[in-house]
């Protein structure tokens, strides 16, 4: 899967009911060849800003996520915790950068209390839902690119 492809399927997915945390994730595991429903299940917590708190953007703890499933779990092996660091602080760079204008947590990226339903709905009726579906596209691509290195 190409990273232009991570691209569209996160998009299509988030369009389709997850969460933004999940849609990246879910593209992350297939560029990694992984196939795993309970990281997918799990990450629904994470949409909104950490269960709706308006924390970091479930698309960027979908990205790390995908970094941890790429060089994580092994204790014996120091160099990869050395790796995570690394590819997570130039995500987290390049996603303030290049795609959060600044910011990586969800209340400012979206201007949204998620825990206010007014606020909720209006937000799926407007134009910033488009901005979420855009966010997370450019997020499955850049760590598509990040991963295939």
């Amino acid at each position: 899967m190409t990273p232009e492809e991570m691209k569209k399927k996160a998009r299509k997915l988030l369009m389709d009911g997850m969460h933004c945390s999940q849609a990246v994730a879910v593209v992350g595991q297939e560029k990694l060849g992984i196939e795993n429903d309970g990281v997918i299940r799990a990450m629904g917590a994470f949409g909104g800003g950490l269960g709706s708190n308006g924390e970091t953007c479930g698309a960027v703890i979908g990205g790390i996520a995908s970094v941890g499933l790429k060089f994580g779990g092994n204790p014996n092996e120091p160099e990869d915790d050395m790796k995570i660091r690394a590819y997570t602080e130039e995500f987290l760079t390049r996603f303030k950068k290049e795609i959060g204008n600044g910011c990586i947590l969800c209340r400012d990226i979206t201007g949204v209390d998620w825990k206010d339903e007014k606020q909720v709905e209006a937000y799926r009726n407007s134009d910033i839902a488009n901005k979420c579906w855009i966010l997370v596209g450019r997020t499955a691509q850049l760590i598509g690119e990040m991963l295939e290195r």
